[in-house]
């Protein structure tokens, strides 16, 4: 069932052909016979979020928000795109990309492509791709990554392990990475 604002019951069905040319998108030019009103220009799109990368998160995908004061305890998480932590999480999971807000706190274990990190996490982490602690983030456990960022005043502790291209890296190569 299509829905048609602005627009008669009987302008509904009638070919587009003759509005080809028209100017769209508030010019506030009119073709003859439509209403006075101009072309309503889209809404501007919300802001994104700090908490999101959008340019590496799959568009149209899977994704669950744990909300600000939301408990979700004792679950494993399958087929998710993208987590987003804004309350406490305890679970294991496999996704693509994780994003913990500075509310946000994850315990249990991930294995994802990419983590963002702003609050806090502790637990068993694996990051096949990139992990992002900011200032905020916390991080402790038994943590793998391939690339890793860590903002002034980020944490990262426990035992952890540069794992690049799916080989292991040495620990000098390791120390060199935390100290990029």
């Amino acid at each position: 069932m299509a829905l048609h604002f602005g627009k008669r019951e009987n302008e509904i069905n009638k070919p587009l052909s003759n509005n080809l040319n028209t100017p769209r998108y508030g010019s506030g030019a009119s073709t003859p016979g439509a209403s006075a009103s101009p072309v309503s220009t889209p809404e501007p799109a919300a802001p994104v979020p700090p908490a999101s990368i959008a340019s590496e998160a799959p568009e149209g995908g899977s994704k669950l928000t744990v909300g600000p004061n939301i408990k979700l305890k004792g679950v494993e998480i399958t087929d998710c795109d993208t987590l987003v932590v804004e309350g406490l999480v305890e679970a294991t999971m496999d996704s693509r990309v994780i994003q913990i807000a500075q509310q946000g706190e994850f315990k249990g274990s991930a294995e994802i492509d990419i983590a963002e990190i702003r609050g806090v996490f502790d637990g068993n982490l694996t990051v096949r791709q990139k992990m992002v602690i900011y200032a905020t983030g916390k991080v402790t456990g038994k943590i793998r990554y391939g690339k890793v960022v860590i903002e002034e005043g980020g944490q990262l502790s426990g035992d952890i392990e540069c794992s690049v291209a799916g080989a292991k890296a040495s620990p000098k190569q390791a120390s060199m990475a935390l100290a990029a």
